[in-house]
């Protein structure tokens, strides 16, 4: 947190221990107190809730409590102008300006570590995403599913978790089957046989490209052999070669995985099969009709779910099942799982399977991430098929590139909606959002090369004097930077990495307001010191949120 949010937070902590050790309440250890920004700047630079908190255990009137905590924080008048104590019991605190040039010179110390923190303390963590069915290109939508766990990864590592990230491939069951024919007929067609392609097999143009391949590297080789003979080689062939599609893919837009998981272990090193004998011996599986039951109603899911059929076929949720079983085998302490929408209705049967493996419901966490919306100059664009504009999201970052298409999957929270307009984010205007971020960063070090051209000195031993920076911009500005480790970790904590998009936009239209209103090098020598060490700590903390969301900063636009 930053320095004054952290003092000012550690203030109410103490004053509040205090009080309640005097009235000889000593479980403490407990106590959240939030600290917020006031939407009205009236109301002070930060306030709290902590006095009606309070009111539970101290039993007295929340005004009465707000006034015995102002009085017992101690050093309150070296950090805060005023306090006052509004409406119910609300504590809104006002800070010395001055005190404000405390996170600029944080910021100078800490560099490109400015943000960092270790509340996670080392806790493993799996980010598990993507994970689409090597099936096919990835579309648009696995582009957004992406973008949220790999920022999530970067801001729980910079908040001090262990995380590894880990993609789990579907390589076995039915859809591989059908993948495994369409291009068995898909070679045939190339190889002049006629062929009744059935409706429910894979259409896409690229598997007649992968047919071609297939002849150019093997010829008609599989000709002589039956289908049920030839399928096995046909469903590895286009399982590998989407696969190393989608690992292009996702290299291009930034996302590396540290794991990858194949579904088809799981079948072949019984692990499956143990974690269903694990679970019939707890009770947790019982037969019906034929077919074995998880008792997934034990936890609240609205009905049990099967999970070997009648014809002794093991389902989808038996293999996740196991796979998460084997998740926690691995020592992690805490699972995420990031899933599309449309995975809504599986979240309970697999909340109920965790417990029943013996986890606790909080260590798994399961992120849901809305559709995407393709526009071009705020018109749709046709994704159903090949045939339209676009639908892989490797087409999508050829054309608007990585920086775009990260930053634009994060501007909305993941589980709404996202609108996403190809020609805005191409623009080179303040419509686009990541353009108008990087376009701060750009200007900023413009200011440098002007600077250090005019031979003005652009670096510092010990600070300037920061004490002429007196303009209530200026100060909002610095309270804005001191923010950025808060943001972090209120992101980690509820897993919301569009939070840090938002913070670089707020604090990119406050430092776009400020610049045009005053001048960073100007006839004063001091001011222009002063003000260039904001400017570099406004360079510092932008590079360093664009790095968390894995977008560059450039010098020059």
């Amino acid at each position: 947190m930053s320095l004054v949010r952290s003092r000012l937070h550690a203030m109410i902590h103490r004053a509040a221990r205090s009080l309640l050790q005097d009235q000889g309440i000593h479980n403490e250890e407990d106590l959240v107190l939030e600290l917020e920004i006031p939407k009205i700047a009236e109301h002070g630079d930060y306030a709290t809730n902590a006095a009606m908190t309070l009111t539970r255990l101290l039993r007295k009137h929340p005004r009465a409590i707000a006034q015995d905590l102002v009085e017992r924080m101690e050093g309150r008048d070296d950090l805060l102008a005023k306090t006052e104590i509004a409406g119910p019991g609300f504590i809104n605190f006002f800070v010395r300006p001055e005190r404000w040039s405390d996170v600029l010179q944080a910021i100078h110390a800490q560099r490109d570590a400015f943000g960092r923190q270790d509340f996670g303390k080392g806790t493993r963590v799996q980010v598990e995403f993507v994970s689409a069915n090597p099936t096919g290109p990835l579309h648009i939508g696995h582009g957004r599913g992406a973008a949220v766990g790999d920022v999530l990864a970067n801001i729980l590592k910079t908040c001090g978790y262990t995380v590894d990230k880990e993609y789990y491939i579907n390589d076995t069951g039915k859809q591989m089957d059908t993948l495994g024919r369409s291009l068995y007929l898909r070679y045939l067609e190339c190889l002049g046989r006629p062929v009744d392609f059935p409706d429910d097999h894979y259409k896409g143009e690229y598997m007649k490209d992968l047919a071609r391949e297939v002849v150019d590297r093997f010829g008609d080789r599989y000709l002589a052999v039956s289908e049920q003979e030839a399928l096995p080689f046909f469903t590895q062939y286009a399982g590998d070669r989407i696969l190393e599609g989608i690992r292009e893919d996702l290299a291009v837009f930034g996302v590396f995985h540290d794991i990858w998981f194949s579904e088809r272990s799981l079948h072949e090193n019984g692990a499956l099969q143990r974690t269903m004998e694990a679970l019939e011996r707890s009770g947790m599986i019982y037969e019906h009709d034929g077919a074995k039951w998880f008792r997934s109603t034990a936890y609240g899911d609205e009905k049990d779910r099967v999970v070997v059929r009648a014809n002794g076929a093991t389902t989808y949720f038996a293999a996740d099942l196991a796979y998460h079983k084997n998740k926690y085998e691995r020592h992690y302490d805490m699972v995420i799982d990031i899933w599309g929408a449309d995975h809504h209705g599986y979240v309970p049967r697999m909340m109920a399977g965790i417990q029943a493996l013996g986890r606790h419901p909080s260590d798994l966490r399961i992120i849901l991430v809305q559709l995407v919306n393709l526009l071009r100059g705020g018109k749709p664009v046709a994704m159903s098929t090949r045939a339209g504009e676009f639908v892989t999201l490797r087409e999508v970052v050829d054309e608007v590139g990585k920086d775009a298409a990260r930053f634009i999957f994060l501007t909305r929270r993941s589980d709404s909606p996202l609108d996403f307009d190809l020609e805005t984010a191409k623009k080179h205007s303040n419509d686009n959002p990541v353009y108008y971020v990087q376009y701060a960063h750009a200007r900023l070090c413009s200011v440098f090369e002007v600077a250090e051209e005019r031979g003005v000195p652009t670096s510092w031993a010990t600070p300037p004097d920061l004490r002429v920076l007196t303009e209530p911009a200026e100060w909002d500005l610095m309270k804005q930077l001191g923010e950025f480790p808060y943001v972090l970790e209120t992101a980690a904590r509820n897993l919301e990495p569009h939070r840090v998009p938002y913070y670089l936009t707020d604090l990119v239209s406050a430092f776009h307001s400020y610049y045009n209103h005053n001048r960073i090098l100007s006839e004063d020598p001091a001011l222009t010191q002063a003000r260039l060490y904001l400017a570099d700590a406004l360079r510092t903390v932008i590079r360093n949120g664009l790095a968390v969301l894995g977008v560059s900063a450039p010098q020059k636009m």
